[in-house]
């Protein structure tokens, strides 16, 4: 079976690998081109799925856009089989997704038809889901809409981070996506329909996802927390400058759990402690605890170090209100 690659990203590499691991012919990649990065936007970068790519001597194709007759002849003449799409970062059209004789296979990180859409890993974790999983699907125009082959699943645990389950999914996918091919080489693979009225979305994240609002309960507050760590970070902030939140724990879960009598009697955002654990923060119900922080223009710290640096103290309270840039 000859295989034609999609992916940019770090959460596409394992997945391509597994294929090349596996002795599968994959004729090309397909991802998105050198991006310039650092202030002079001088130097261009590959994605990590070029990297991989050209150590493994596969063809790369990097069109602006899929589409167009001068990509749909590179992509023929790579003779493949069928696709194999996982985070490439644009919306194939249906010709391109149909050309290959045996259609187009999306690897997407969610228990579908749940979380369709841009962000899954993030969304799961802000909505509190126990489980999430990777399911391989048939590629059709709408999205994340096509017929199911092969679901694998993995719990969220209480205290999980997005980059933690982000690179449990992507060396799952990379498993689910083997397996479902080897479904499809004994003609063992079965198209299951995803119920459309159980379909949700989980939209593409903007900076506003991630502000923290403490006057949130302390179990949505971590959850924010967690969705976006260890990137972008959840921010907030402290004196008017930006402050962004990692490390999160559940210190107490209800105000009914709160032992500390200043604590209970603090307003939402207040810092009651700092210590070699970290630092603790009242929440709209309860309090959680953050094992580091980012403020503006500095690296990861440990809230001792900041408070060392004179950047904060006990009693200073985060202005969930205003969050700056």
């Amino acid at each position: 079976m000859r295989i034609l690659f999609w992916g940019t990203p770090e959460f596409a590499v394992p997945p391509l690998r597994a294929l090349l691991g596996e002795g599968h012919d994959v004729v090309g990649v397909v991802t998105q081109p050198d991006r310039p990065r650092g202030r002079s936007r001088s130097q261009l970068d590959p994605s990590p799925v070029k990297v991989v790519a050209l150590e493994e001597g596969v063809p790369v194709l990097q069109p602006e856009k899929p589409r167009g007759e001068a990509f749909m002849a590179e992509m023929a003449a790579l003779e493949p089989d069928i696709s194999v799409v996982v985070a490439y970062g644009h919306i194939l059209p249906k010709v391109v997704i149909d050309a290959p004789p045996l259609g187009t296979l999306n690897i997407h990180a969610s228990l579908l038809p749940a979380l369709r859409g841009a962000a899954p890993i993030q969304a799961s974790i802000l909505e509190g889901h126990t489980e999430t999983g990777v399911t391989i699907m048939r590629m059709v125009p709408a999205l994340d809409a096509g017929p199911m082959l092969h679901v694998l699943r993995t719990p969220i645990h209480p205290e999980l981070t997005y980059g933690e389950l982000h690179d449990q999914l992507s060396e799952l996918g990379a498993v689910a996506i083997v397996q479902a091919l080897a479904l499809l080489s004994v003609e063992a693979a079965r198209d299951v329909a995803q119920d459309d009225t159980q379909a949700t979305y989980a939209a593409k994240i903007h900076r506003e996802s991630a502000r923290l609002d403490f006057a949130r309960s302390a179990t949505q507050v971590s959850r924010v927390v967690r969705a976006f760590d260890p990137r972008p970070g959840a921010h907030t902030t402290l004196h008017g400058a930006a402050v962004k939140c990692f490390g999160v724990r559940v210190r107490a879960e209800t105000d009914a759990d709160l032992t500390d009598d200043a604590l209970r009697a603090s307003r939402p955002g207040t810092i009651r402690a700092i210590d070699a654990e970290g630092m603790v923060v009242r929440c709209g119900d309860g309090a959680v605890r953050l094992a580091e922080v980012q403020p503006a223009g500095k690296g990861r710290m440990t809230p001792l170090d900041w408070q060392r640096g004179r950047g904060v103290q006990v009693g200073d309270r985060f202005d969930e209100t205003d969050a700056i840039g």
